[in-house]
C-alpha cells in the first residue's frame, strides 16, 4: 500500500479541518482528491507529506509513519504545493541543481538535465525563474518534485491559473509521469479528473463523501434523479407522459423529441417503452443522460 490514512483528525483551534478521514492508495494508481475551497485537501496533503502533524490518527507511506519517520517518508515524496515556491532570482537550470543538491543525488547534472528534458524546459532553461509564464513556472515546480525520483507524487492544483493549451501540456506530463508512480492530485478541473485519475475521493467539510473508482463515481450522487431524451414516431400528449410511472417533469424540446426526468430506484425507459406500446406510440430513439462529474460533486458537497 503507498499511502494510508486512518482516522486522521485535524483541529485548528476549535475548527476541525478534518474529521475521522481514512482511505487507502495503491501503488501506482492516480488518485482525484476533489473538494469545495475550505474543504480540508489541502490540510490533509500537509499532513501526508509531514509539513503538520494530524492532532489524531496515523499516516503511512510505503508502510512508514509519517510523524515518527517524517524526514524519511519526505525522501519518497514528490511535492507541488498550490502556490508553487519558486526562487525567481535563480535560473531554472541553477534552481533545480539546488534542489537535486540538498537530496544529495550522486548524478546531480545528468539529472538535471534528464528533469529539463522530460518536462520540455530546454528553451528556458538558462531564463530565470521570475521572467517565465505561469504554465513553464509549474514546468519548473514538477521538475523540483520529480528531480529525486520519488515514488509518490502529490500535486495541488498543478493547473490552477493555466491557460487551456498548458492546461493539456501539463495534464499530459502527469499521464506519463503516472505510469511509474503513485499520484495524488487536487484539482477543481473535473475533465482532468476524467481524464488521468484511477479513483476520486471527495472531501466536504472535513469528511468523505465519495471514495471510489473513476467509472463507479457517478453512481455516488445522492439524487435518484434519471433524465431520459426521447424520440416518438409522433407526439404523445403532456398529461399522458405525467402518468408514466416515477416521472417528475416532461419537456418538449422540438416535435417528437421530449426530455423526461423521473425520480426512481427502477430504470424509467421500460416504463416508458410500456406506455408506448400500451397507446400505439413507436419509440424511434431514447437515451439516458448520465450525470456528469460536476453534477455528482455538486450533489455530494452541497450543504
Amino acid at each position: 500500500m503507498s499511502i494510508e490514512v486512518k482516522q486522521v483528525t485535524k483541529l485548528y483551534v476549535d475548527q476541525k479541518a478534518l474529521d475521522t478521514i481514512s482511505f487507502e492508495i495503491k501503488t501506482g494508481e492516480v488518485v482525484g482528491f476533489l473538494g469545495p475551497n475550505g474543504a480540508g485537501k489541502s490540510t490533509m496533503m500537509k499532513i501526508i507529506t509531514g509539513f503538520i502533524p494530524p492532532t489524531w490518527g496515523e499516516v503511512f507511506v510505503e508502510g512508514l509513519d509519517a510523524v515518527t519517520h517524517s524526514m524519511e517518508v519526505r525522501s519518497l515524496i514528490g511535492y507541488l504545493p498550490e502556490n508553487n515556491p519558486l526562487y525567481l532570482d535563480m535560473y531554472v537550470k541553477e534552481y533545480l541543481e539546488f534542489v537535486a543538491g540538498i537530496y544529495k543525488l550522486p548524478n546531480k547534472k545528468q539529472r538535471v538535465d534528464e528533469m529539463i528534458h522530460q518536462t520540455g524546459l530546454e528553451i528556458e532553461k538558462h531564463k530565470k525563474i521570475g521572467a517565465l509564464s505561469k504554465g513553464y513556472r509549474q514546468r519548473v515546480g514538477l521538475a523540483q518534485a520529480l528531480i529525486h525520483d520519488p515514488k509518490v507524487l502529490i500535486l495541488d492544483e498543478p493547473t490552477s491559473g493555466l491557460d487551456p493549451n498548458q492546461i493539456v501540456e501539463i495534464r499530459h506530463l502527469i499521464s506519463e509521469v503516472g505510469k511509474e508512480k503513485t499520484i495524488m492530485l487536487s484539482t477543481h478541473i473535473m475533465q482532468e479528473v476524467e481524464a488521468i485519475c484511477d479513483k476520486i475521493i471527495i472531501l466536504n467539510q472535513g469528511k468523505i463523501v465519495a471514495n471510489d473508482q473513476t467509472l463507479n463515481i457517478h453512481q455516488q450522487a445522492k439524487s435518484k434523479t434519471q433524465v431520459v431524451h426521447v424520440e416518438f414516431n409522433t407526439d404523445p400528449k403532456v398529461e399522458e407522459l405525467d402518468k408514466i410511472s416515477g416521472v417528475s417533469s416532461v419537456k418538449h424540446v422540438k416535435p417528437k423529441h421530449w426530455i423526461i426526468e423521473a425520480v426512481s430506484e427502477n430504470d424509467v425507459r421500460e416504463h416508458i417503452f410500456k406506455f408506448a406500446v400500451d397507446n400505439s406510440y413507436s419509440v424511434l430513439s431514447m437515451q439516458q443522460k448520465e450525470k456528469t462529474l460536476e453534477e455528482v460533486f455538486q450533489e455530494l458537497t452541497k450543504n
